[in-house]
């Protein structure tokens, strides 16, 4: 068996000794294609292999459709939207996130950001405190939960929203308080964390109906996914309120617009940082292979995100 780790924005070294001490002691080979620019180069990989290990690759049913031995994708990382999942069930391959590996590095990214916001990006004028603010989560899961924990040592006020009911028993277990809406925790939060996925029924869901209940001095902080964000909407409402601040991972189509209408009031990092860390790179590879080995050992399929 062949396992491949598919990466033109490739994992640091260690991470790469991690995934082959594990793939090797299982008794398959690993191959390594890193930096591969073009596509060609992928679709020649993939032929041989039985399993891939990829992050932010674009694995489409071209690149399905060569991979005739292919059985099993894992996505190091908790997003999975580079993955034709639809194309992937219809050449009956497995995929597989990691997720919660990345989780406490984009928890901290969100608190890095908060703060940046919260001192006026250090422009030298006096800005505010995190302490006694109050902090909706908007999504409680691997992330979310993090957020939740760093804020209790900020001596925040913290509120969580999930559109899954299960989640609620959650929240409660870690002391946070929960609300039975979107609108109810950006009505009454200072800050709002954004961790939902980009799906269907999110997509352009986040703009002027939520942002604008916001309090006096709001601050909406998006490491979750850019197509979540109604980009026109929330521009005209930071036009129209001067006192709101958005703080974003992932740059915006409408960058350039934004950092005009919301001077000192916006920022977005120039590409998705939030798990770009030393620790999160390792984790995420090293699951990868551990659920890999599982996969193609024992056929076990936890972390399977399509049908």
């Amino acid at each position: 068996m062949k396992v491949l780790i598919a990466t033109d924005k490739p994992f640091a070294k260690i991470a790469v000794d991690g995934i082959r001490k594990e793939i090797e002691a299982a008794g398959y080979e690993l191959a390594l294609l890193e930096k591969y620019g073009e596509k060609a180069k992928l679709l020649e990989a993939v032929a041989g292999a039985d399993a891939l290990i990829i992050r932010s690759d674009v694995i489409d049913a071209e690149v399905l459709d060569a991979a005739k031995q292919l059985k099993i994708v894992v996505r190091a990382g908790a997003g999975y939207d580079n993955v034709d999942l639809q194309a992937a069930t219809a050449h009956g391959v497995c995929v597989m996130n990691t997720p919660g590996q990345n989780s406490n590095a984009v928890a901290e990214l969100a608190f890095g950001l908060m703060i940046m916001a919260a001192r006026n990006q250090y422009n030298g004028t006096s800005g505010t405190e995190l302490k006694g603010k109050k902090l909706g989560i908007h999504a409680y899961g691997n992330v979310g939960r993090n957020v939740a924990r760093i804020a209790k040592g900020f001596g925040m006020d913290i509120l969580a929203y999930d559109a899954f009911p299960a989640a609620v028993e959650s929240m409660r277990a870690d002391g946070i308080t929960p609300v039975g809406s979107a609108e109810e925790l950006y009505g009454q939060c200072d800050i709002v964390s954004l961790h939902i996925p980009a799906t269907p029924e999110t997509k352009g869901s986040i703009g002027r109906e939520l942002v604008g209940r916001m309090p006096k001095g709001g601050m909406l902080i998006n490491t979750a996914r850019k197509e979540v964000i109604d980009e026109e909407s929330l521009l005209a409402l930071l036009a129209e309120r001067a006192d709101l601040r958005y703080m974003t991972d992932i740059m915006p189509v409408r960058d350039a617009e934004f950092r005009e209408v919301a001077a000192g009031r916006y920022f977005s990092t120039p590409k998705k940082m939030g798990a770009q860390t030393a620790e999160a790179n390792i984790n995420a590879g090293i699951a990868a292979a551990k659920q890999i080995v599982g996969f193609l050992k024992d056929g076990c399929e936890r972390f399977r995100v399509n049908k």
